[in-house]
């Protein structure tokens, strides 16, 4: 789902104006007329939520300097361009000082407005992601973190939300890589535990003649949640003799350290994860079956990331705002084309194979916004994307690679081919043709904008378009005065 932009605005041209550039650039776009209204709508539970709000400074009641106080003062982030007049600079520099991050002078530029809302909402995610990673540090991240827009994910909260209501061990299930150590972190957060210790152990890298010390021992991982939250990832690899000590500890409520003459109580909220099928290990021998009925209690199905598409858009804006302030980059975020890509990508590793992709991006990335140039082993692998990989030399096969290299073409329509399809130049009338039709379209038949933009007269314009057999049957030049292609009814 693209970015909802609020537009409060007075003027309903100005309304109408800002409304089509954002459905242009690709944002989903709402507009309201007043200060009191746009507050109305950032208030309203239960309605798609805003990603920016696009705030006129001057406005009869309420105006936006009132506006932004009050989301101050209600603690709101949200991110706010302020527009203003040609003379209303000094109240624009007053809406930055206010908490606006940019400020736009009406009547709003395309290029200039599309940077303002890419730069707001780049800026934004970084600091949520931030935020997302400061409240799992500190053992308060919230369920609203992880939710976001698929139906699947949507019913693993609620029954996480439910989970952390009560001391219930809970066992999250999925696959490697979906992300169970952050649902893990949520729960947490959401628990009457939160902000006390978050433990996390990885059963699978512990040595089997160390893990009931690791796990049991005075300075065990048992005694360090000790009041807080412990978590056993990969639970199905945990040695048998640690099962054992697991299974004991569940019965008792206790833990008997080695050598300790006494056990000692454990007041520890415990969450399990599994990789694998419990079910077959168990029927293998590999863990207990009295084991599994005491931890699965509370199963949660985590899905994986082909399951939960509506939600890859939003988490690899996520990781390009936290990498590519990491690497030091001014990236705006992700290209429409790319995330279509993403989306369409089965991603067998899950959200963490996805993070990987996209810190790869951000580290080749030379512009300002990630493209699918910058996820070449991606677009090989999905259909409808021109990939090629050129063709080895015979000697090549003798020779060791060390790396291999795919060509990724960008099918961008507002790209002008310079060769034909056997490779060779083609002719300046072709590209004069082609670059015509194109600024046709682009301006939507406006022959005086079409012939400016070019560097042309109008008459010479249609001149061309008469020796280029660009008028067809279903179009005729419109008089001088029209200025526009007309189309016969």
């Amino acid at each position: 789902m693209s970015a909802r932009i609020l537009i409060a605005d007075d003027e309903p041209i100005q309304q109408r104006l800002l409304e089509t550039l954002c459905h242009r650039f690709g944002y989903e776009a709402e507009t309201v007329g007043s200060g009191q209204e746009a507050l109305a709508r950032l208030n309203s539970p239960g309605t798609d939520p805003i990603a920016l709000l696009i705030l006129d400074v001057v406005m009869p009641d309420l105006d936006g300097m009132a506006v932004l106080a009050r989301l101050k003062e209600a603690g709101a982030t949200l991110p706010i361009i302020a527009l203003a007049s040609q003379g209303g600079i000094e109240s624009a520099l007053a809406a930055i000082r206010a908490g606006a991050q940019d400020f736009v002078v009406k009547p709003a530029g395309p290029e200039r407005l599309q940077v303002a809302i890419k730069n707001a909402l780049a800026a934004a995610r970084l600091a949520e992601e931030v935020r997302i990673l400061d409240r799992q540090t500190s053992g308060t991240l919230p369920f609203d973190a992880i939710a976001g827009e698929s139906a699947e994910m949507a019913r693993a909260v609620r029954q996480g939300e439910k989970a952390a209501k009560s001391a219930i061990p809970v066992l999250l299930e999925g696959e490697p890589g979906t992300g169970k150590d952050i649902f893990a972190h949520a729960i947490h957060g959401a628990s009457a535990r939160r902000g006390r210790a978050f433990v996390s152990v990885n059963c699978a890298a512990l040595p089997e003649h160390r893990a009931e010390a690791v796990l049991f021992g005075a300075d065990g991982k048992f005694v360090e949640a000790h009041g807080g939250t412990l978590f056993l990832d990969r639970i199905c690899e945990l040695p048998m003799d640690a099962q054992a000590a697991l299974l004991h500890a569940l019965q008792q409520g206790m833990v008997q350290p080695p050598g300790a003459k006494r056990p000692v109580k454990a007041d520890v909220r415990l969450i399990f994860a599994a990789n694998r099928n419990l079910i077959e290990r168990v029927t293998s021998g590999h863990f207990r079956e009295d084991l599994f009925y005491r931890i699965n209690v509370f199963p949660i199905s985590i899905p994986p990331l082909r399951g939960r598409r509506d939600d890859i858009a939003g988490l690899a804006e996520r990781f390009c705002a936290r990498f590519a302030a990491g690497e030091g980059k001014r990236l705006r975020g992700i290209c429409a084309e790319a995330l279509a890509l993403l989306a369409s990508y089965d991603w067998p590793g899950n959200v963490r194979q996805l993070e990987n992709a996209v810190f790869r991006a951000v580290v080749l990335a030379e512009g300002d916004e990630l493209t699918v140039a910058e996820f070449p082993q991606i677009a090989a692998r999905v259909e409808g994307f021109d990939v090629r990989v050129p063709a080895a030399p015979p000697s090549a096969s003798l020779a060791p690679r060390d790396k291999e290299f795919v060509r990724v073409e960008v099918r961008d329509p507002n790209v002008l081919p310079l060769l034909d399809a056997r490779g060779h130049a083609r002719p300046l009338d072709q590209l004069e043709a082609d670059a015509i039709k194109f600024a046709l379209a682009h301006y939507h038949g406006q022959m005086s904008a079409v012939a400016r933009k070019l560097g042309i007269g109008r008459s010479t314009l249609y001149r061309k378009l008469k020796d280029y057999d660009l008028v067809s049957q279903d179009l005729e030049p419109a008089c001088e005065d029209g200025g526009k292609l007309a189309a016969r009814a």
